[in-house]
């Protein structure tokens, strides 16, 4: 751990947060409005309307098992630890599936450790000079059930990906939402991987990340980005910081990688 404070760099992993952000397809957007000013009130005073799911966010157990635990029952010791941030951007490409092999060709990955995943694909959100929102949540590469097996055997503490989510977008409901996307993807898929679209991502391993982890309180963190280009590669102490909030299925956090240098 951090044995001197005078030392460490921290790097923000996290999005700006504005009402231009877009929520995850479907969600509720940020919606902001004052209802105070300076005047003729003497102070600023907002309302805010928002999903949990906009911006960078932690997805907690209770967003997907119905006995899992809220935001407020992770303790700071879950949130903050050791982990390491992998680049796959080198194999990134829109509708690409990645493997627990492709991690571990890169980095070290220690039982319990924070996973911090680098596809390149932060670069096509809103408040980037490429900003693209299709792309963005509907193309971004991900994984199988393969590689969620591999997290639960790892015993990781949380994930936290540069996309829309920690699933391929076509393993979620915007395979249905998307039908031009998801043919897309079909036809990648079937040229890539001699495979259609249905034999790597069966209905049985539906949201196989939120759905088959979560249980396990295997949990993670989407639309992280900020300065993750900094600390490609790297093991750091990492830390997501969402609200303390009882009854909180998931929350807006923020996500900073702590190096001691």
């Amino acid at each position: 751990m951090l044995k001197n404070w005078n030392n460490v760099k921290m790097y923000d992993l996290t999005q700006p947060l504005s009402h231009l952000t877009p929520p995850w397809p479907t969600y509720e957007p940020l919606q902001i409005k004052f209802f105070k000013r300076l005047c003729p009130n003497g102070a600023n005073g907002q309302i805010l309307t928002h999903s949990n799911h906009v911006g960078t966010h932690l997805d907690g157990p209770l967003h997907f098992c119905g006995f899992g635990g809220d935001i407020a029952s992770l303790p700071l010791d879950f949130l903050v630890g050791p982990g390491v941030v992998v680049d796959l951007s080198d194999i990134a490409e829109d509708y690409g599936i990645y493997t627990s092999k492709d991690i571990t060709d890169r980095v070290e990955v220690k039982e319990g450790d924070i996973l911090i995943i680098h596809t390149g694909y932060h670069h096509y959100s809103w408040d980037q000079p490429q900003a693209d929102e299709v792309r963005y949540f509907t193309k971004h590469p991900g994984p199988t059930r393969e590689f969620a097996d591999w997290c639960y055997k790892m015993k990781i503490k949380w994930i936290g990906v540069d996309c829309g989510s920690a699933d391929h977008p076509m393993n979620t409901k915007i395979r249905e939402w998307m039908p031009v996307q998801a043919k897309e993807c079909d036809d990648y898929m079937r040229r890539k991987f001699n495979k259609s679209i249905d034999e790597l991502l069966p209905p049985e391993d539906y949201q196989v990340m939120h759905i088959a982890l979560f249980p396990y309180n295997i949990i993670h963190a989407e639309n992280v980005g900020g300065e993750i280009d900094k600390i490609l590669g790297r093991r750091l102490i990492i830390g997501c910081f969402p609200w303390r909030f009882v009854g909180g299925e998931s929350s807006i956090c923020r996500i900073v990688a702590f190096d001691e240098a």
